[in-house]
């Protein structure tokens, strides 16, 4: 049996001047504009069709604080469909307490990194399901890494970044998603910091490097620009699911026109 491929709307979260919560949107992880209100959104993209809503508050591991558990709680009274909270989750608690607040899945990037183990408690407690691991990957032309993509003529490997890629760890993306997946992970979340907010599509042979490595479903992120890109993420790079922000954000596709593309091409989704 096909499984149906997802399409995800994101939004990414922070804290205004006045230390409310709000919905930005930027590129390449800079540059960030004010876009909504998280709770307005959510509940708008529950009644658009979208198959699962994702919550990053992305500000949190970066200035050490704790993830915005009472605005997750809002959120997820406004969602009847899966809700993934990501964002300063450092502890098997946090993740207890993240899913607590109403969230289905939890997303972790740099705690899992800094000590994978993590990954392998989370799984433990409250099921593979639960875990995404979220990759912030960026591309390296060097001779450093594991794993080789061609880009644009070009040999380059993927590395992983922490702290909503301020910084760089030194290791290959291929490698820590197959120990993420071995360690209990249930889903990845690949995220481009060369392709976010470009709307120049999503970064394929990223996506396709790491779908390539593992059995583990896979979300595409970043850069896309409408159907055509999740159209191309799904055929060439074997994504499950795309995950969109600004197309959506903004007005310029609604889920339900990216969807119906798909299904024109043959590509299975619900409608």
């Amino acid at each position: 049996m096909t499984l149906t491929k997802r399409i995800i709307p994101c939004i990414d979260v922070d804290l205004d001047d006045d230390g409310n919560p709000a919905v930005y949107t930027g590129v390449n992880f800079e540059d960030l504009q004010y876009t909504g209100d998280p709770v307005e959104m959510a509940r708008q993209y529950n009644e658009a069709g979208a198959d699962e809503f994702v919550f990053l508050d992305i500000t949190a591991s970066a200035d050490g604080r704790e993830t915005m558990l009472s605005v997750v709680s809002e959120v997820a009274d406004e969602v009847f469909i899966p809700l993934t909270v990501g964002g300063g989750i450092r502890t098997r608690e946090d993740i207890k307490e993240t899913l607590r607040a109403g969230a289905d899945k939890v997303s972790i990037n740099t705690a899992a990194l800094e000590r994978p183990e993590l990954i392998t408690e989370g799984a433990t407690a409250f099921g593979n399901q639960c875990i995404v691991i979220s990759v912030d990957a960026r591309r390296r032309f060097d001779e450093a890494g594991e794993h080789y993509a061609e880009v644009d003529g070009e040999s380059c490997w993927f590395e992983c970044t922490v702290k909503g890629g301020r910084e760089g760890t030194g290791i290959d993306v291929v490698e820590w998603a197959n120990e993420a997946e071995s360690r209990g992970a249930g889903e990845l979340f690949v995220n481009s910091i060369d392709a976010d907010g470009t709307k120049d599509g999503y970064d394929i042979p990223l996506t396709k490097a790491v779908c390539d490595s593992v059995s583990t479903p896979v979300i595409a992120s970043s850069g896309c620009g409408g159907p055509e890109d999740a159209y191309e993420v799904f055929a060439d790079a074997n994504a499950d699911a795309a995950l969109a922000a600004s197309i959506f954000h903004f007005g310029e596709y609604s889920i339900r026109e990216v969807k119906e593309y798909l299904a024109d091409r043959d590509v299975p989704v619900r409608l």
